[in-house]
């Protein structure tokens, strides 16, 4: 009885549902959409999460370059030809100082951050389907290998087969090496 009414108080109460649904989502893990189908669900989730991350990191990669900029580091005292030199020149994209630049830039980066999750999630959620559900560090291999392929042939306009394999390569050893480190900790 006490159950029951401890239940009906946590429904009527705002707080109280909202830290129920949170605790919940927290325990089933859930995604942050319903689809329809778990594939998709996996998908969309993956791609949200890392389009946001891609966000973050082109945001104050613009803003850490603007302080920078502007504070006068990086500049090379020994010349008095006043160009400036940075200490990390391919950090720097295409930004400019202005406002739609750096929306550009940035909706840019989340949008291939958010594919390139999205592939992973895919390729590994459906490796696993096909698999009988066995999700082991064989499909994180070759879901990583896909992906990375996939990444170098859409971020450049002439990538040599030699990049494809190199970034096929390290996006295999980066997701074999996550899932194997994963099942450690």
């Amino acid at each position: 009885m006490s159950e029951e009414r401890t239940r009906r108080t946590m429904e009527t109460s705002g707080g109280k549902k909202i830290t129920v649904e949170i605790k919940r989502f927290e325990n089933e893990k859930a995604s942050l959409f319903d689809l329809g189908y778990p594939l998709l669900n996996s998908i969309a989730d993956s791609f949200v999460k890392a389009a946001g991350v891609g966000a973050l990191q082109a945001v104050s990669r613009e803003a850490y370059f603007t302080v920078v900029d502007d504070s006068g580091v990086g500049f090379d005292s020994s010349e008095n030809t006043g160009s400036k030199k940075h200490r990390f020149p391919n950090l720097r994209g295409e930004s400019s100082k202005s406002l739609e630049a750096l929306v550009k830039n940035t909706g840019k980066e989340s949008l291939q951050w958010g594919l390139a999750a999205g592939l992973y999630s895919g390729i590994t959620y459906g490796l696993k389907e096909a698999r009988g559900g066995a999700h082991d560090w064989r499909n994180s291999m070759v879901a990583g290998a896909l992906t990375g392929a996939a990444m170098a042939m859409t971020t450049s306009k002439r990538t040599s087969h030699e990049e494809v394999v190199q970034s096929a390569l390290t996006g295999a050893a980066i997701s074999t090496a996550a899932n194997l480190l994963s099942s450690i900790f």
